[in-house]
Protein backbone atom coordinates (compact mmCIF):
# COMPACT_ATOMS: atom_id res chain seq x y z
CA UNK A 1 0.00 0.00 0.00
CA UNK A 2 1.14 3.31 -0.81
CA UNK A 3 1.57 5.19 2.39
CA UNK A 4 0.11 8.96 0.82
CA UNK A 5 -3.10 6.64 -0.11
CA UNK A 6 -3.54 6.88 3.57
CA UNK A 7 -2.96 10.42 4.44
CA UNK A 8 -5.80 13.11 4.92
CA UNK A 9 -6.07 15.98 6.61
CA UNK A 10 -8.55 15.83 9.64
CA UNK A 11 -7.09 18.68 12.81
CA UNK A 12 -7.08 22.06 12.17
CA UNK A 13 -4.52 23.92 14.30
CA UNK A 14 -5.21 27.34 13.62
CA UNK A 15 -7.09 29.41 12.12
CA UNK A 16 -6.65 33.21 10.33
CA UNK A 17 -8.99 35.94 11.20
CA UNK A 18 -8.21 39.07 9.16
CA UNK A 19 -8.04 42.56 11.01
CA UNK A 20 -7.78 45.87 9.62
CA UNK A 21 -7.42 47.47 12.97
CA UNK A 22 -5.68 44.68 15.52
CA UNK A 23 -5.98 46.43 18.73
CA UNK A 24 -10.05 47.05 17.74
CA UNK A 25 -10.12 43.37 17.10
CA UNK A 26 -8.35 41.69 19.92
CA UNK A 27 -10.84 43.65 22.26
CA UNK A 28 -13.68 42.58 20.43
CA UNK A 29 -12.62 38.56 20.78
CA UNK A 30 -11.42 39.24 24.48
CA UNK A 31 -13.78 41.39 25.60
CA UNK A 32 -17.24 41.08 23.48
CA UNK A 33 -16.98 37.65 22.71
CA UNK A 34 -15.32 36.82 26.09
CA UNK A 35 -12.63 34.11 24.52
CA UNK A 36 -9.47 33.33 26.05
CA UNK A 37 -6.75 35.54 24.88
CA UNK A 38 -3.28 33.93 24.55
CA UNK A 39 -0.64 36.42 23.77
CA UNK A 40 0.41 39.16 20.86
CA UNK A 41 3.21 38.90 18.37
CA UNK A 42 3.32 42.28 17.50
CA UNK A 43 3.05 44.22 15.28
CA UNK A 44 0.44 42.70 13.16
CA UNK A 45 -0.73 38.96 15.42
CA UNK A 46 -2.97 38.30 18.05
CA UNK A 47 -3.49 34.88 19.45
CA UNK A 48 -6.89 33.35 21.03
CA UNK A 49 -7.42 29.91 22.21
CA UNK A 50 -10.61 28.01 20.89
CA UNK A 51 -11.11 24.80 22.66
CA UNK A 52 -7.43 23.51 21.47
CA UNK A 53 -7.24 25.50 18.25
CA UNK A 54 -5.61 28.30 17.83
CA UNK A 55 -7.57 31.66 16.52
CA UNK A 56 -4.95 34.00 14.69
CA UNK A 57 -6.16 37.41 14.63
CA UNK A 58 -3.77 39.55 12.00
CA UNK A 59 -2.94 42.00 9.52
CA UNK A 60 -3.04 40.87 5.50
CA UNK A 61 0.84 39.80 4.85
CA UNK A 62 -0.48 40.86 1.44
CA UNK A 63 -2.98 41.94 -0.71
CA UNK A 64 -4.60 38.49 -1.50
CA UNK A 65 -5.16 37.84 2.08
CA UNK A 66 -6.89 40.83 2.81
CA UNK A 67 -10.47 39.55 2.58
CA UNK A 68 -13.26 38.70 4.62
CA UNK A 69 -12.40 35.21 6.84
CA UNK A 70 -14.77 32.34 5.81
CA UNK A 71 -17.55 31.88 8.67
CA UNK A 72 -16.39 30.31 12.34
CA UNK A 73 -19.25 28.41 13.42
CA UNK A 74 -18.75 28.16 17.55
CA UNK A 75 -20.57 25.68 18.96
CA UNK A 76 -22.70 26.87 21.98
CA UNK A 77 -24.86 24.56 24.65
CA UNK A 78 -27.40 27.33 25.19
CA UNK A 79 -28.39 29.53 21.86
CA UNK A 80 -31.00 31.77 23.45
CA UNK A 81 -28.48 32.36 26.83
CA UNK A 82 -25.32 33.21 24.14
CA UNK A 83 -27.05 35.59 22.20
CA UNK A 84 -28.76 37.73 25.17
CA UNK A 85 -25.12 37.79 26.28
CA UNK A 86 -22.92 38.79 23.68
CA UNK A 87 -25.98 41.27 22.20
CA UNK A 88 -25.29 42.43 26.16
CA UNK A 89 -21.87 43.28 25.34
CA UNK A 90 -22.82 44.79 22.44
CA UNK A 91 -22.47 42.43 19.28
CA UNK A 92 -24.07 43.14 16.44
CA UNK A 93 -26.79 39.78 15.30
CA UNK A 94 -27.41 40.03 11.46
CA UNK A 95 -30.83 38.03 12.88
CA UNK A 96 -32.11 35.97 15.61
CA UNK A 97 -31.16 32.70 16.64
CA UNK A 98 -33.10 30.39 14.30
CA UNK A 99 -33.95 27.06 13.37
CA UNK A 100 -31.86 25.58 10.30
CA UNK A 101 -32.96 21.75 10.51
CA UNK A 102 -34.02 18.65 12.13
CA UNK A 103 -30.83 16.37 12.55
CA UNK A 104 -33.17 13.40 13.54
CA UNK A 105 -31.77 13.27 17.18
CA UNK A 106 -31.84 17.18 17.16
CA UNK A 107 -32.19 20.34 15.90
CA UNK A 108 -29.37 22.71 14.41
CA UNK A 109 -30.03 25.92 15.24
CA UNK A 110 -27.67 28.87 13.94
CA UNK A 111 -26.92 32.73 14.66
CA UNK A 112 -24.90 35.11 12.76
CA UNK A 113 -22.95 37.92 13.97
CA UNK A 114 -20.18 40.35 12.62
CA UNK A 115 -16.86 41.25 14.16
CA UNK A 116 -15.23 44.17 14.92
CA UNK A 117 -13.86 43.92 11.50
CA UNK A 118 -16.84 43.13 9.46
CA UNK A 119 -16.66 39.41 9.21
CA UNK A 120 -19.26 36.85 9.65
CA UNK A 121 -18.98 34.87 12.94
CA UNK A 122 -22.11 32.67 13.83
CA UNK A 123 -22.91 30.25 16.71
CA UNK A 124 -24.13 27.08 16.55
CA UNK A 125 -26.31 24.85 18.68
CA UNK A 126 -27.78 21.34 18.32
CA UNK A 127 -30.43 21.18 20.63
CA UNK A 128 -31.93 17.29 21.40
CA UNK A 129 -35.54 16.35 21.05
Amino acid sequence: MNPTSDFGLSTIGQIFVNAHDLERAVEFYRDQLGMKYLFSAPPNMAFFDCGGINLLLGLASKPEFDHPSSIIYFNVDDLQQAFQTLSSRGVQFEEEPNFVANLGACDLWLAFFRDSEDNILALMSKVAH
